[in-house]
């Protein structure tokens, strides 16, 4: 059975992707039933679980029933970026508002309402927006936590060719959003990450991107170093040194043939930075520079933008 969340424009489909993910999965659920804003459905994708993560889905879907509806879906079983992007293909035609979920965080009360409010506010109608907010960064008992960072540079889409700027856990989509994501979707076999690759269509079509700097949910870190790790001196050194890595040069494969797929919904300005950027892969040097300039494409900080340069000298763009 599908959502029919398009006959209530004002609620929110939240899309929840999920894989053996039992240990943490009650408290997220619980997170949404404590929402200010109750006007949510769910639509969920499970990757082929073998703990009691549809075990407690199916109970979860009983226990709300009447209120929000709940709809399972097998997933794709090809990783979280597929399961997501099936997700985003079975979203019901004229959906309102669509937010994306992890498995194991924990949702702040205000998280709804607050997305909503400033999407009412800077959005308008029939402009595509995405909403992005901070997240408290947590350990696995969430007992400890750090705010995510602020940017240091307006959200565009020369930033969002090199750099996602928010998890898709702390993103909402308006109607128009969603209804661009949704016909991308249809167009694309592969991404690298459903935020990422949100934040790249959605800017480079014309719509409009809103990072905030409200930190409306715990992301759970699974680990006992990560938040050490993601705030800390060497963990910036190794964000820069992966610029320069392979793996790097592999996700901009993808991303510039996840966007080529959408080139006719992309702005005339849009389809040029594309262009330039996958000019700055070939050719020799001066050329590659030229063309890494002229597409606009930046980092957050102006060392992260260095380390762009010194991959696209060193061919690992």
């Amino acid at each position: 059975m599908r959502c029919d969340v398009s006959e209530h424009p004002k609620r929110t489909l939240i899309l929840l992707a999920t894989y053996n993910g039992g240990q943490y999965l009650r408290a997220q659920l619980d997170s949404f039933l404590a929402q200010t804003n109750d006007q949510w459905d769910l639509l969920v994708s499970d990757d082929g679980s073998s703990d009691d993560t549809l075990e407690i889905l199916t109970g979860f879907k009983a226990q709300v029933s009447g209120r929000h509806e709940v709809t399972l879906l097998p997933g794709p079983q090809k990783g979280c970026a597929q399961n997501f992007l099936s997700l985003i293909r079975h979203v019901p035609e004229g959906t309102g508002f669509l937010m994306f979920s992890d498995q194991d965080d924990v949702w702040l009360p205000e998280k709804i309402a607050r997305a909503q409010a400033v999407l009412a506010r800077e959005g308008a109608q029939h402009q595509p927006v995405l909403y992005a907010a901070g997240s408290l960064v947590s350990n696995e008992s969430l007992t400890q936590s750090v705010k995510s960072p602020a940017l240091r540079r307006a959200p565009s889409f020369g930033n969002a060719l090199v750099q996602s700027i928010g998890g898709g856990n702390t993103m909402m989509l308006n109607g128009a959003a969603t209804a661009l994501l949704r016909a991308a979707a249809e167009d694309v076999d592969t991404i690298v990450v459903h935020d990422w690759w949100a934040y790249q269509v959605i800017s480079g079509c014309g719509g409009k991107v809103i990072r905030e700097q409200s930190h409306l949910l715990y992301y759970r870190q699974h680990g006992g170093n990560v938040i050490g790790a993601n705030s800390s001196v060497r963990g910036k050194l190794y964000r820069l040194a992966f610029v320069a890595g392979r793996q790097f040069a592999q996700w901009n494969d993808t991303n510039i043939k996840a966007l080529t797929a959408s080139s006719h919904r992309l702005t005339p300005e849009a389809r040029e930075a594309l262009f330039q950027y996958g000019e700055a892969r070939n050719g020799g040097v001066l050329h590659r520079l030229r063309a890494l300039w002229k597409s606009g494409a930046a980092r957050q900080t102006w060392k992260g933008t260095a380390a762009l340069y010194l991959a696209c000298i060193a061919r690992k763009l």
